[in-house]
């Protein structure tokens, strides 16, 4: 993950506390490593495309960022 851009977004309140709380128990995780696994997590199981070379880039992108936040330190 070379270039991080930043997305401000409201979330329920009730998420928002379930992310709190894992937070707290997970000290070596932050919100952004989270919101990063959890989207890229998402596109690799949703993501669809006519065009079966860009679907193959976007894949392997999703899947790059999903493991380097998963491992990182």
């Amino acid at each position: 993950m070379n270039t991080n851009i930043s997305i401000l977004t409201e979330i329920p309140e009730e998420l928002h506390q379930s992310l709190k709380t894992y937070l707290d128990s997970h000290p070596s995780w932050d919100q952004d490593q989270v919101f990063a696994a959890a989207l890229s997590r998402f596109l690799l199981e949703n993501q669809r495309s006519d065009n079966a070379r860009q679907a193959a880039q976007n894949y392997r992108t999703c899947a790059k960022v999903y493991l380097e936040t998963l491992f990182q330190t």
